[in-house]
């Protein structure tokens, strides 16, 4: 009984942590987690590390993608010059393909856009877990060894803000993640976009949905800038509670 009767106690302790309501950080907090978030974000020497952050969003949409329009998805590859590689089967030229190679680039804004949805909400404690639960997920696809403790160490990150940290620490980096993917996937579709003006990244995403689709490659480019800098601006009006 008293055994029970302790599990109860702690399940429902769990569901209303993870469902209830948690205060938004003052405004003047808010707009300072962005300004971290975009110095981040903007230098080079910073971004050459960040960016494995916004590759594993990358990549992970590719890989939720293909799963959700069933392919089967054989796993993932997470690199240390930021890069990645995301295998799946299926049809090589139908809609599930085509929707698996669009979701990359725009992933990490739409997971910001989703998460400034839950911020506005008050919900900082489900954005942690989901995170959490996101990357676990993840976890599982990733088939080399710094593609694991990249996940891991941003796993273990999210699990342990969302257990040790007091409220107040949690707002704080739920608010700069979000801000960070929001501002962070801007950033790739203008590299991919000068890289591509030079010649170079001729297998790009951009580049295997032109041949998908039979549309100019640069038509994907400005789909990925309108998603993106759109995500931006309504994430972030939410975020300050616009």
């Amino acid at each position: 009984m008293t055994v029970a009767s302790s599990a109860g106690t702690t399940a429902a302790g769990i569901w209303d942590r993870l469902t209830g309501l948690q205060p938004a950080p003052e405004l003047w907090l808010v707009v300072l987690t962005a300004a971290v978030a975009l110095a981040v974000v903007a230098p080079r020497p910073l971004w050459r590390i960040s960016r494995n952050a916004v590759t594993i969003a990358h990549e992970g949409g590719h890989g939720l993608v293909a799963v959700c329009t069933g392919r089967r998805l054989d796993g993932i590859r997470l690199h240390s010059d930021t890069s990645g590689l995301t295998v799946s089967r299926g049809n090589p030229s139908g809609l599930g393909m085509i929707l698996t190679a669009a979701a990359g680039y725009i992933a990490p804004s739409l997971l910001g856009l989703g998460g400034a949805a839950l911020l506005g909400a008050h919900r900082i404690t489900l954005l942690l877990w989901a995170a959490t639960a996101l990357l676990l997920a993840m976890l599982v696809m990733i088939r080399n060894a710094y593609g694991v403790l990249t996940v891991v160490v941003s796993g273990g990150t999210f699990l342990a803000v969302s257990w040790l940290a007091p409220p107040e620490v949690q707002a704080l980096f739920a608010y700069g993640v979000v801000w960070f993917l929001l501002l962070g996937g801007v950033r790739p579709v203008f590299e991919l976009q000068a890289k591509r003006r030079r010649g170079g990244a001729p297998d790009s995403d951009a580049d295997q949905l032109g041949r998908l689709t039979h549309l100019h490659p640069v038509v994907w480019l400005v789909m990925f800038h309108v998603v993106t800098l759109c995500s931006l601006i309504g994430g972030g009006r939410w975020l300050l509670g616009l």
